[in-house]
Parts: structure tokens; sequence; C-alpha cells
């Protein structure tokens, strides 16, 4: 079975997680602005999420960690929990 790694950053707004994106491109640290600005516990983590198997996340996350290109930054992705930034770190 497939298994992918990622981490990501919740935030409440499209603006902001865009916001987000933009320093993340300029070359913030990701685990950084996930431990100030992520409503996700794993904020605790720098976003990360561990190890997961298809269908542990929800529809919209899974599509894209399951699809996206390993260690490149997606979003915003919508989900009933706000707008995520993410990143594939590794996917078998």
């Amino acid at each position: 079975m497939t298994t992918a790694s990622a981490r990501h950053i919740l935030v409440d707004s499209e603006e902001e997680c865009i916001a987000l994106k933009e320093r993340i491109e300029e070359g913030e640290d990701f685990a950084d602005l996930a431990r100030e600005h992520s409503n996700c516990p794993s904020k605790a983590q720098g976003g990360d999420l561990g190890q997961f198997s298809p269908g542990m996340m929800v529809k919209e996350f899974d599509e894209v960690v399951f699809s996206a290109e390993v260690n490149t930054l997606q979003g915003p992705v919508k989900t009933q929990f706000g707008y995520h930034l993410l990143e594939v770190t590794s996917r078998d």
C-alpha cells in the first residue's frame, strides 16, 4: 500500500495561506512558520503529520498528497478545517 509523509500549515483564510506561501517561497522556514501560525496541533512538530495511507486524511488533502511532486509546496488547499499549505516529504 502506498504511504506518504507530509507537513502542513492550517489557517483560517485563503489570504493568510497565500501570504505564508509567499514567505516560504522567499526563503522563510516552513517549520518555523507552522509553529507560529498553524491552527493544527501538528504545529508543535513544525507541521509534520508523519506517515499515513490514502483515506486517513480528508479527501481534498489526500488528493494533493498522493498526486503532487515530493518536496514541492502545494496550496492553498481548502478543506472543512480551513486552508492548508502542504508539502509531501516522502511517498512510497
